[in-house]
């Protein structure tokens, strides 16, 4: 939806940079020891990023709201939008990941591995929190409307027939490409990080934690657990207590529940173990290997 589109890619973004941590930290440190920029011209992370951004995910929004103008508006409007507003929605779709690629890069070098980690979070949360609050408290009412007729007269029961509409049939065609790409991206640059600094052993039992199944049900767990849940959360409160006084609930709450060390989102990031630091507790340490090296390249 357009007005989600700018936190999720800013969310892409932020994730596979979170993902590449490892990779852009020994870069950095290679780079600074040979008195060469760090640039982005030739880092190949930045690079896929941009091209999924530009490829995948930029194009699957420009579809929908040409197919289903109302719904992706939030049935806010229709295609009678001028040309400026349509044009600003596809570039943003690529500049705000690139936004979340940067900020998150930039917090990983400055040994910031927890403020990073929660650039991918907070994205998530406000695209979900838009989706389930809006701007009015109907945004999961606006999502689960095919076309404003059913906005017009929603009920619960409008819930389940969302799910035999031909929106929800396009998003699952577009979920079967974006999704693995996206997750297979974080996944692979993950492992390979872990192996270029050799704190991980494919052979090792307790490394199978690091695995490809692991890791990828841990980023979806930080996307809808972290994300989703928080969003929800959120918009139950603010609903149910009113905004003000909800807000004023909610930012203890996920405070106390989350981010605090110990909470759920903050052990979330140590179980992804971002920072060097949190995988010498977790792992012995072990010398980077020649066959480590050829894949985190080859990632």
């Amino acid at each position: 939806m357009v007005q989600v589109d700018v936190f999720w890619s800013y969310a892409i973004g932020a994730g596979t940079a979170a993902a590449a941590g490892r990779h852009l930290r020994h870069r950095a440190r290679e780079r600074a020891e040979a008195a060469v920029p760090d640039t982005l011209a030739d880092n190949p992370w930045f690079t896929k990023t941009v091209l999924f951004l530009a490829v995948v995910f930029g194009p699957s929004g420009a579809y929908l709201l040409w197919q289903f103008t109302s719904w992706e508006t939030m049935h806010a409007g229709d295609r009678s939008m001028p040309a400026w507003l349509v044009t600003g929605f596809v570039i943003t779709n690529v500049t705000q990941g690139i936004l979340g690629f940067l900020v998150t890069r930039a917090l990983l070098l400055r040994g910031r591995g927890y403020l990073a980690f929660l650039q991918m979070v907070l994205g998530y949360f406000c695209m979900f929190f838009i989706l389930a609050h809006g701007w009015d408290g109907t945004g999961y009412q606006r999502f689960f409307s095919s076309r404003p007729d059913v906005l017009a007269t929603w009920t619960t029961g409008d819930v389940g027939r969302w799910f035999t509409s031909d929106v929800f049939f396009t998003l699952v065609g577009m979920g079967v490409v974006l999704v693995p790409v996206l997750v297979g991206m974080t996944v692979r640059w993950t492992r390979s990080g872990y192996a270029l600094t050799g704190a991980f052993t494919p052979t090792r039992p307790a490394d199978r934690l690091l695995g490809a199944p692991a890791l990828a049900a841990l980023t979806l767990l930080t996307v809808f657990g972290a994300g989703l849940g928080a969003a929800v959360g959120a918009t139950v409160l603010m609903i149910v207590a009113g905004p003000v006084v909800g807000a004023a609930l909610f930012l203890p709450a996920v405070w106390f529940l989350g981010l605090r060390r110990g909470g759920l989102i903050e052990r979330l990031y140590r179980w992804w173990a971002m920072d060097d630091e949190d995988l010498a507790e977790r792992f012995a340490a072990h010398r980077p290997t020649a066959e480590a090296h050829a894949i985190a390249v080859a990632a």
